[in-house]
């Protein structure tokens, strides 16, 4: 597949076949997914580099064609020797789980930050062409130490087009991607198979489902549309996780909704709604189609479409499933995250 992509004056014709690929954290349920579909693109190589090396060999027993590489994004060094050579960088490798985060925020800002300053640094030294990071809505208005890192770690790549580089370092911001490992989904369904309540925290708790497939389709969005300091957004159905629970057990239960649901109280650094595109990025937001492409504070372009001031794109005010039976065919839509997820 060949992409046209807008950078700088001119137009640049931009193609994986016979490319590089680094994917960090690519025993995750994104990176895997990516670099599955990546194969389609028949790129030279598509490196693996994470730092579990029983999740990198259960992948490889599956996905041998991959090169696979052991480190640490935490590592300079290493993460330079792993993008010698490279093309395209997916950097996906991060701390996400908001509990842990929580209790030890310093190891997210090792990973999530200083990593991902290291991961910038290594692809400007090594002349990549392009740099994609992944981010959460966790990082908008963030209350918890995942989202603060987040934060800046999308700072720190937005930034880099500042420089003078030959690389080009944008962002993709999801919201909750269904069936990744971690997700309430799994948890739920964990919990059905057990024969145990559905554990929520609050029912009027409301949440994105994207699918997997959807995410890589947003990264290859950004790859190809990105000129540098954009942060990408695709659209995404919400719920509540009180209707997502109720479809879970019709669906997945034995007894089709015979497993009760207990209601926990929200955790520490845990919102009601999330939001994707706050009230100040939206006035530098451009709309196209399935996405949102905010654009950086050093190139906002000239006659965009902006909404009244304060307006925000969060799982609220989204598009709402409201029955069972959507959110059901929503989770047909869904692919299994693999085992070895990072």
């Amino acid at each position: 597949m060949v992409w046209a992509s807008a950078a700088g004056a001119g137009l640049v014709i931009m193609t994986l076949r016979d490319s590089v690929v680094l994917i960090t954290g690519g025993t995750g349920s994104f990176g895997s997914r990516v670099a599955r579909h990546l194969l389609n693109e028949h790129p030279a190589e598509i490196r693996i580099f994470s730092r579990d090396e029983k999740k990198q060999w259960e992948m490889q027993r599956i996905h041998p064609q991959f090169r696979y590489l052991i480190g640490d994004v935490r590592d300079l060094p290493r993460v330079g020797q792993a993008m010698e050579g490279v093309d395209y960088v997916f950097h996906a490798a991060a701390l996400k789980q908001v509990p842990s985060c929580e209790t030890y925020p310093f190891e997210a800002v090792k990973t999530n930050i200083i990593g991902s300053q290291n991961a910038c640094e290594a692809a400007r030294a090594n002349g990549v062409k392009a740099f994609v990071a992944l981010s959460t809505d966790k990082s908008v208005k963030p209350v918890n130490a995942m989202g603060i890192s987040k934060a800046m770690m999308e700072k720190i790549v937005t930034s880099q087009n500042q420089l003078d580089s030959k690389t080009t370092f944008c962002c993709v911001r999801y919201g909750n991607v269904m069936g990744s490992r971690g997700s309430v989904i799994p948890l739920f369904r964990k919990q059905i198979a057990a024969g145990q309540p559905l554990t929520l925290t609050v029912s009027t708790m409301t949440r994105f489902l994207m699918t997997l497939d959807e995410s890589v389709d947003l990264v290859l969005k950004a790859l190809t549309s990105g000129r540098g300091g954009e942060v990408f957004v695709r659209k995404a159905p919400a719920c509540t996780v009180r209707l997502l629970a109720e479809s879970m057990r019709l669906k997945y239960s034995p007894s089709q909704g015979g497993h009760p649901i207990q209601e926990t109280g929200i955790r520490p650094g845990e919102k009601i709604h999330e939001i994707l595109v706050n009230e100040y990025e939206r006035q530098r937001t451009q709309e196209e189609g399935n996405y949102y492409i905010i654009h950086p504070e050093y190139r906002v372009p000239d006659g965009l479409s902006l909404p009244p001031l304060g307006t925000e794109y969060t799982s609220a005010n989204t598009h709402q499933l409201t029955t069972s039976a959507q959110v059901i065919e929503r989770l047909d839509q869904m692919t299994e995250a693999e085992n070895y997820d990072e």
